[in-house]
């Protein structure tokens, strides 16, 4: 049986820069993730462990992109010496 997936759509806009000026670049990318990236986020803001709930939603989806990117390449040399790191960090995190 083929494992699969989900698959997410990700828009970003720029809304204002931090000198006032606005260019309204947007970036749109598909993605794939092995979790339940809705889920994730819902985890995180339930475990109060940031001040406020946006902060949870930035955490729990940059953490899961880039982890997903580091699973994917997991034999690149960049990603070495992270690799521990970041194993006992998420092991860490599910205990909160």
């Amino acid at each position: 049986m083929e494992k699969r997936n989900n698959k997410y759509k990700i828009q970003l806009e720029e809304v204002e820069l931090k000198d006032g000026s606005q260019t309204g670049k947007k970036l749109t990318i598909e993605i794939e993730n092995h979790d339940d990236l809705f889920q994730i986020i819902e985890t995180a803001k339930s475990k109060n462990i940031f001040p406020d709930t946006q902060q949870a939603t930035e955490f729990a989806l940059g953490l899961k992109l880039f982890t997903e990117v580091v699973l994917r390449n997991k034999e690149n040399p960049l990603f070495e010496d992270l690799k521990p790191a970041i194993g006992a960090f998420m092991q860490k995190l599910k205990k909160v």
